[in-house]
């Protein structure tokens, strides 16, 4: 019964994401306020018919009914409960029940706490919000539809996928919706603003804390996708350019070049068609994420195998969104028009310029990833694009980006002194060059690419803690003033610093690990010693282990330095109860400056067993920058001019429509 009632709560927020999409929009356009009220309590109402949908959903995982074909085929008693719920979205249909969720939630969040928007505008965003929702739950009900029922119902379920039974899985793709889902509301602010043809400091304002908010989960979801791979898989890297992590990072790319630009609209009254258009870009490459993961055009281990009839669903849905708004955009955004004017070298210029850069590297990820799809769809050739391109393409782009992020925070608004501010980073510029003049000095193999990536960290990072210390007037005044600075300097400044860094942080990371790791591939017997980085890796043997729903064979290395046990490293294969599938579980001894990582492989079937040992510097940098960035994002995001203070906008024909529409 309960799963009817979850299904029956989908068809009832289909229909009101109907009427959400629609009476809210009409009456908008006829400035007829009863119809403009209806979209907050129908946004409301429309989220909790699908929270109750989810919820049913779930408890039929942890009941384990396998009366639900969806339950069956990607559970079973003996997992795990958290593996239970977690098979919720470990699934095409229940993925999509996920990101449905996520989408009623931003719009009844934007119902409930919206009040300082003007009601027209409120209206338009929930509407375009609900026509968004609507493809989606149409999408569900006609060919994913996680109610099916499976007569007769098996006895027990198929299990989730192996792969999937870890708790980095558990949590990675929630964050990666909310940030995928949460662009949706500046995607729906920038639609409804075409359609009002207006833009101002006051739209920027309200747009803001939705994009930095989807930024910050998308984010954190990137970074434990990268993590996740890092340790479960066992190949020892952390980023592969795999096809469905670019789905996920061009959003991200665009997002940011998205955060830096509606800075500008806020500030300056400049770059709005860009600003509106690059809101469209985010979410349609979210949208184009979607449909990679689903059509079935990729083979993946973060993608769903799917027929590719859903693929053509989500194309044709796909189309229509990005091409219907691409078309509003043509034609409305002329009457954008923006003042603002500014030198290059200003704020707004280094703004400009991370733009560019940003959306550049962005286009030639999305080359790389959609070409083989064209060229294997087209010709039936089939190619790869591995990391050779994306390094050879993406990281140049970068260069100049990690630049301009140091020195564009000290650039004035309007017109800025480029040689001023160089001035003041010059102990900034002192540690970008110390440090790759030490690793030269000190590091063996140091290759001058290498040696001028922990230049770009170590500038990021000493850059943006300079900036702030000019803030502050550190050591340049009293410690009284630099206190009542630093107390009195919005949050948003903290959370700029912050990110800033972790980048600088990430990018010394990947450097140093990547150019510096050790690896040793080989065959190891009882007893037998293998030097790693300076450590000894002595293999003691192997054991049989039984876990909740899988057998082990596990590895005992015991790990000296100097002579001294460092720590005993224990690597696991697994193979599940329910699935042939074997699975590799990494030893990892983390410490702040290094990796040490094992992996236990296939017996000879002479008494030795294939081993695969590392070690990495600083890799652990790579996921702790990207803390600090999502870090900087939510500091950013508590500045309190997000909630309030936001700037009323000026008498026009707009705002009048709108005083009138609530008048009525």
């Amino acid at each position: 019964m309960i799963v009817e009632v979850g299904h029956y709560a989908l068809i009832l927020a289909l229909a009101l994401s109907l009427v959400q999409g629609t009476f809210p929009l009409i009456g908008a356009q006829l400035r007829y306020a009863p119809w403009i009220a209806m979209a907050r309590p129908v946004a409301i109402v429309q989220f909790g018919f699908v929270a109750i949908s989810f919820a049913a959903l779930t408890h039929a995982y942890v009941v384990s009914d396998f009366s639900v074909l969806n339950v069956a085929m990607n559970s079973h008693s003996a997992k795990p409960l958290l593996y239970k719920v977690s098979g919720v979205w470990g699934n095409h249909e229940g993925s999509l029940l996920l990101w449905v969720l996520i989408l009623t939630l931003f719009g009844a969040t934007v119902a409930a706490f919206g009040g300082n928007l003007p009601p027209e505008l409120r209206a338009r965003v929930l509407s375009v919000q609900a026509l968004i929702g609507t493809g989606f739950l149409l999408f569900m009900l006609l060919t994913s539809n996680p109610f099916e029922r499976l007569v007769p119902a098996p006895t027990d379920g198929q299990g989730l996928n192996p792969l999937l039974q870890d708790p980095g899985l558990a949590f990675h793709p929630p964050f990666l919706y909310l940030g995928y889902v949460g662009f949706s509301m500046a995607f729906s602010f920038a639609l409804a603003a075409l359609v009002e043809g207006r833009v101002d400091a006051a739209w920027a304002r309200w747009v803001r804390p939705w994009t930095l908010a989807a930024w910050c989960f998308l984010t954190v979801g990137i970074a434990l996708g990268s993590w996740w791979a890092y340790y479960e898989l066992g190949w020892g890297g952390f980023w592969f350019w795999d096809p469905v992590e670019n789905a996920s990072f061009m959003p991200w790319l665009a997002g940011t070049a998205l955060l830096h630009t509606a800075i500008v609209v806020e500030k300056r009254d400049a770059l709005k068609s860009w600003t509106i258009l690059l809101a469209i870009l985010t979410f349609s490459l979210s949208l184009l994420g979607t449909f990679l993961v689903r059509s079935g055009v990729l083979t993946s281990v973060h993608a769903f195998a799917t027929d590719p009839s859903r693929g053509v669903f989500i194309l044709a849905f796909l189309v229509l969104v990005v091409g219907g708004s691409l078309t509003l955009f043509a034609i409305r955004a002329p009457c954008l028009t923006g003042g603002g004017l500014f030198a290059p070298v200003s704020r707004e210029g280094a703004l400009v310029l991370n733009n560019l850069l940003l959306t550049t590297a962005c286009a030639t990820v999305l080359l790389g990833t959609l070409y083989p799809l064209f060229l294997d769809a087209l010709t039936g050739e089939k190619v790869s694009v591995g990391p050779p391109y994306f390094h050879a393409t993406f990281v140049p782009l970068m260069v100049p980006a990690v630049v301009a992020a140091g020195i564009g925070p000290l650039l004035a608004w309007k017109r800025g002194d480029l040689a001023g501010a160089l001035s003041r980073l010059r102990l900034a510029l002192v540690f970008a060059l110390a440090v790759p003049l030490a690793t030269l000095m000190f590091a063996a193999k140091a290759p001058m690419l290498a040696v001028l990536g922990t230049a770009l960290g170590t500038w990021l990072v000493a850059a943006s803690i300079g900036e702030f210390a000019e803030r502050v007037r550190l050591f340049g005044a009293s410690p009284r003033e630099t206190w009542r600075r630093a107390k009195h300097l919005p949050r948003a400044v903290y959370g700029m610093t912050i990110a800033h860094a972790g980048a600088g942080v990430v990018i010394l990371g990947i450097v140093v690990s990547v150019t510096w790791e050790t690896e040793r591939l080989q065959v190891v017997q009882a007893g037998e010693s293998v030097p790693v980085g300076g450590y000894e890796f002595t293999f003691r043997g192997v054991e049989d282990v039984r876990g909740p729903n899988y057998d082990a064979v596990r590895g005992i290395f015991n790990v000296t330095r100097d002579g001294d046990l460092v720590t005993v490293m224990t690597p696991e294969t697994r193979i599940y109860d329910t699935s042939p599938q074997t699975t590799t579980e990494a030893a990892i001894h983390p410490t702040l400056t290094s990796d040490l990582y094992a992996v236990i492989g296939d017996p000879d079937g002479s008494g030795g067993w294939a081993a695969r040992l590392y070690h990495k510097p600083l890799v652990n940098w790579i996921w702790l920058g990207a803390i600090l960035v999502a870090a900087g994002g939510i500091v950013s995001l508590t500045d309190r001019r997000h909630r309030v203070g936001a700037p009323r906008r000026k008498a026009g024909r707009a705002g009048s429509g709108t005083a009138r529409a609530a008048r009525a």
